[in-house]
């Protein structure tokens, strides 16, 4: 079996988590965390620093797919269009650096995951540290949902780029 990274991505204004798994005999985590541009910084600003954290990462890791959370979009309609458009940056980026690009709903990644579509944030980090074998949970849970968005990923059985 070929190896595979794969970088997986829980875009956001305020905070973007990343997390980097390796696919080969079994899922390996490489590396998570977040990019968290400052909240008083211009909007355009922050863009332009996911921009920039996400290609640090994809230069130092060389991932070949990357896997993203859709949008989940409840009541505050403002703060998805600003969401949208982090993740619109983190896509470009992506693009700029031939990136193969797929997208998972936040329901799909936490049912590959926990067996449950509905979990909650810590069942989805105990899950993450379990099949990851992390000595604790990946904090903050950006990143952990990151890192799950890679996992659902490498366990899919067809992929459909974006």
């Amino acid at each position: 079996m070929e190896e595979e990274i794969i970088l997986g991505i829980d875009p956001g204004t305020i905070i973007t988590g990343f997390g980097l798994i390796k696919k080969g005999k079994k899922l390996e985590p490489i590396d998570f965390g977040c990019i968290k541009p400052k909240p008083s910084l211009l909007l355009s600003d922050r863009y332009h620093l996911i921009y920039q954290g996400v290609e640090s990462i994809i230069k130092k890791y060389r991932p070949k797919s990357l896997a993203v959370e859709t949008q989940f979009v409840k009541d505050n309609v403002q703060s998805a269009f600003k969401v949208g458009v982090a993740r619109g940056v983190v896509l470009a980026c992506a693009k700029n650096h031939q990136l193969k690009i797929f997208e998972y709903a936040p329901t799909k990644i936490k049912i590959a995951v926990t067996g449950n579509g509905f979990a909650k944030k810590y069942q989805v980090q105990t899950m993450v540290k379990h099949l990851l074998l992390l000595d604790q949970l990946p904090e903050p849970e950006d990143a952990s949902d990151a890192l799950a968005c890679a996992i659902c990923h490498a366990n899919q059985t067809t992929h459909k780029e974006m």
